[in-house]
């Protein structure tokens, strides 16, 4: 039914300069003048990313050339990514992009290193086709408000978000049965889930089969800590403690995202994988457009919805830290599968 879809995982950065001061988005340096004139701002810009995110330089006052001119790059990209044409202007609230950790990455680089193909002979997850348990819709969700869902991790440079997005639902899960919500390993699927690639890239669902058909219990980050790299399994004594999973459910919701936002509530916080390119540049707002359906290439975790405003969106987890996005989130459209929100998503069950 489901083929393993193997991601190699984004990390995150802080979008501020040192000091506290928001960073200048290309949309501002827009607003101020010309490109060129933004372009001009690019090497004082730099100077202070380079002491924001403590990065070596070559000799030289700007660092290397290549990652200076990436820089530059970056600023035009995110210039054009706030600058919409006419006939795709959106609604107020739309997504800001601007200097973060990874804008002096060239866009090959970044996804060379930090993003994989969907091998396009992978079936895709089964649609789903049932009826759902019709339950009250409120305006805004979020399990967060329910004190079932824990802090945003970093996943640092390993690609573990396969990992991070399997843990953190199975989390939650346990939360919502009425246990105390817990911080559980990571870096115990990354390092023992055999049929994926650890720090090098996974599938959700191959973690929870794994997870399911060897009932393998997951202990607390405290006993087996995160490590951003893969290691040899440890095991441990039956009397640690730990929990293992009763069943999975993996599904794709195209078309049926308000079948979705049932499920979200019925099931708990959602696995979902998604295109997340363009998430390289992202500050804030909600996403509406800069990704495809089409690609899946990073997990993360689905924890509400808001309606209540001009645009309908989903509330999305990330494993870059608290201080990318907003607050170790990021919002994106409902209704229309955007970066393939709906396509493939999974839950585990305890």
């Amino acid at each position: 039914m489901l083929g393993p879809l193997l991601l190699l995982c984004l990390s995150g950065g802080r979008p501020v300069l040192s000091g506290g001061s928001a960073v200048l988005t290309a949309q501002q340096h827009g607003a101020n003048g010309s490109r060129q004139t933004a372009l001009g701002h690019s090497q004082e810009l730099f100077l202070q990313f380079i002491a924001q995110y403590n990065r070596s330089r070559s000799p030289g006052r700007l660092g290397s050339a290549h990652q200076y001119k990436a820089f530059q790059e970056s600023i035009q990209r995110q210039h054009a990514l706030n600058s919409l044409p006419s006939d795709l202007l959106v609604e107020k609230g739309s997504a800001t992009y601007g200097i973060n950790q990874f804008s002096d990455l060239a866009p090959e680089l970044f996804r060379a290193t930090y993003l994989c193909s969907k091998p396009s002979e992978l079936p895709k997850y089964k649609p789903f086709d049932s009826e759902v348990k019709r339950l009250h819709l409120p305006t805004r969700f979020d399990w967060r408000d329910k004190n079932v869902v824990t802090r945003v991790r970093n996943q640092g440079s390993c690609g573990g978000c396969w990992a991070f997005s399997v843990v953190e639902v199975i989390e939650s899960a346990y939360a919502i049965k009425g246990k105390p919500l817990q911080t559980f390993s990571a870096q115990e699927v990354i390092d023992c889930s055999y049929k994926d690639g650890g720090c090098n890239g996974g599938s959700p669902v191959s973690a929870l089969k794994w997870l399911n058909q060897t009932k393998t219990r997951l202990v607390t980050e405290s006993m087996y800590p995160f490590k951003a790299k893969t290691g040899m399994c440890h095991h441990f004594p039956m009397s640690t403690f730990g929990i293992s999973i009763k069943g999975y459910q993996a599904y794709s919701f195209r078309h049926k995202e308000e079948e979705m936002m049932h499920k979200l509530l019925e099931w708990g916080p959602l696995i979902a994988v998604v295109d997340a390119v363009s998430w390289q540049d992202y500050l804030g707002g909600i996403i509406q457009h800069h990704c495809s359906p089409e690609e899946s290439n990073h997990a993360v975790v689905i924890t509400g919805y808001d309606r209540t405003g001009d645009i309908p969106y989903w509330i999305v987890r990330n494993s870059w830290g608290s201080t990318w996005g907003i607050d170790g989130f990021v919002h994106i459209k409902m209704k229309r599968n955007v970066c393939g929100i709906a396509d493939s998503v999974a839950a585990g069950f305890v």
